[in-house]
């Protein structure tokens, strides 16, 4: 392997190493996967808080005149419709529908957006973004090698954030919003503040410079730390994420995979209009429009274990018949872990709609062995 071959460090790279954190590579980059267990990490963030570093995740600016319109043009929502200060979840899709990825984008100004993709496909985006913004009056900026993202998720998510925040924007950080942001400075940096996250807790995402980032994770963790807050890995933040049936793009979401097949039809805006009350030919459009009436070859469902073993991305879901031992192969997971919430295995997967009803029994070949598991809702945890 090459030095160019090798995975990235993040900024805190030496913070998690001096932590003892057990190191992973994901998306390009060498990233910690736990600091002392899953388990714990996990349940940390469900009752106090979890310190994670994401800045393996994607920057990318648009900036200009027509910024909404160059990103009306270029994703499956509305970006003109996104008020200043506030954020929505979207994708980037190709021509035929499929996703590209899918991305945070927020309004920092009238003329500014910030989105945020994923690592491994952070340079994809900004690729597509320059091209599909050609000809508008915008300017599309990579900043991801700048960038540091630290989130603090968890309920006292707020009350840590606060206590490091400046007198003057304490109040700002307090009443934000979900899926709002706003300029803070903590712990004495200049800060992005968010109040977003991938665990289905409260919590803050909160960007920096990439030079900065080192003094504000510490001033986190001391903050934290008589408050119950732990740093987190990857790990636990799959796990997380997973109770709180978010996809994760590589496994409920790819390019084989249109929105509507994910039970995200409701981010596609079909309806876009321009300035002038002309229809938006957004990049996918058409061939979404088409696909949006008629029923999807597969349905993203969530399972739940009726035994202990779990079920693991790309085990196959079968249905049983009384007189087929061996079951009818009805679909395939794309994500599978024990819940340490629930205290039951979980999972999402993409089976056939007649099986896709919540109730329906159906089973998991867990090497060579059909576990019993029935469709649920998603997500599977919701906190009060």
């Amino acid at each position: 392997m090459t030095e160019d071959q090798q995975d990235r460090k993040t900024a805190l790279h030496d913070e998690h190493v001096a932590l003892g954190a057990a190191l992973t590579g994901f998306g390009g980059w060498l990233m910690p996967l736990r600091y002392t267990s899953d388990l714990a990490e996990h349940r940390a963030v469900r009752e106090a808080a979890g310190l994670f570093d994401l800045s393996h995740m994607g920057e990318i600016h648009v900036v200009g005149f027509q910024a909404a319109a160059a990103l009306d043009h270029a994703i499956v929502g509305s970006a003109t419709a996104i008020g200043v200060g506030r954020a929505r979840y979207s994708m980037l899709c190709a021509e035929d529908g499929s996703v590209l990825d899918d991305i945070i984008v927020y309004r920092l100004a009238d003329e500014h957006f910030l989105v945020v993709a994923n690592a491994g496909n952070a340079a994809l985006v900004a690729r597509e973004l320059t091209e599909r913004a050609a000809g508008f009056d915008a300017v599309v900026d990579d900043r991801s090698d700048s960038t540091a993202l630290v989130a603090v998720q968890g309920p006292r998510a707020e009350e840590i954030v606060a206590s490091l925040t400046a007198p003057d924007d304490v109040e700002a950080v307090r009443t934000m919003k979900y899926y709002a942001s706003a300029p803070a400075t903590v712990a004495g940096v200049d800060a992005l503040v968010a109040r977003t996250g991938y665990t289905g807790e409260d919590g803050f995402e909160l960007f920096v410079p990439a030079e900065r980032a080192v003094e504000l994770w510490k001033a986190l963790l001391v903050a934290g730390e008589p408050l119950g807050l732990v740093p987190a890995g990857l790990s636990a933040r799959d796990s997380l994420r997973l109770e709180a049936g978010m996809p994760l793009y590589g496994h409920e979401l790819d390019t084989t995979t249109t929105p509507y097949e994910a039970g995200l039809g409701r981010v596609v805006k079909l309806d876009k209009v321009s300035d002038d009350g002309t229809p938006v030919e957004f990049v996918g459009r058409a061939a979404l429009a088409s696909r949006r009436g008629s029923a999807p070859a597969r349905v993203l469902v969530g399972l739940k274990g009726e035994g202990r073993r779990p079920a693991r991305a790309g085990y196959d879901v079968l249905v049983r018949h009384p007189d087929d031992s061996a079951g009818v192969k009805v679909g395939r997971v794309t994500s599978g872990a024990p819940s340490p919430t629930l205290g039951h295995p979980i999972a999402m997967a993409y089976v056939t709609p007649e099986v896709s009803a919540e109730g329906t029994r159906l089973a998991v070949d867990v090497r060579g062995r059909a576990e019993p598991f029935v469709v649920v809702p998603l997500p599977f945890y919701s906190r009060s």
